[in-house]
């Protein structure tokens, strides 16, 4: 009967805590990625000294420094913006929607759109970002 042992040893990397590892980032980067803010348009928007939450269902109008227009994200030509609001705004009951001007317009780019609001008879209120002090 030969009891010797195996004078060869063999290194081994133990694996079974990186599936662990694996599944925590997994789930740290899905809750990060939720978190982000959904709209990407990068605008500069004007100053306010207090800020006004607003909790019901609204479309977000936002108009880029370059007059490019978007309705929740999604690119309208300026001739289509009032069909493209109505249909934005047919299923709301209060629709309102989210003014997000660029600050480098005009006065009048800004009266301009929101007389097309008032023509289709939807609340309009001005996004800002709060007063850098």
């Amino acid at each position: 009967m030969n009891l010797r042992r195996n004078p060869r040893y063999t290194a081994e990397v133990y694996t079974g805590s990186l599936n662990d590892i694996m599944f925590f980032l997994l789930l740290f980067f899905l809750i990060i990625s939720t978190l982000v803010n959904p709209s990407v348009i990068k605008l500069l928007l004007p100053e306010a000294k207090t800020v006004q939450k607003v909790s019901k269902p609204q479309v977000s109008l936002s108009v880029t420094n370059d007059k490019k227009y978007y309705i929740n994200n999604t690119e309208v030509a300026l001739d289509q913006l009032e069909n493209e609001l109505k249909k934005a705004t047919l299923n709301i009951e209060e629709p309102l929607v989210v003014l997000r001007f660029d600050n480098a317009l005009t006065v009048q780019d800004l009266v301009n759109v929101l007389q097309i609001g008032s023509d289709i008879k939807v609340k309009m209120v001005l996004a800002t970002k709060t007063l850098t002090q």
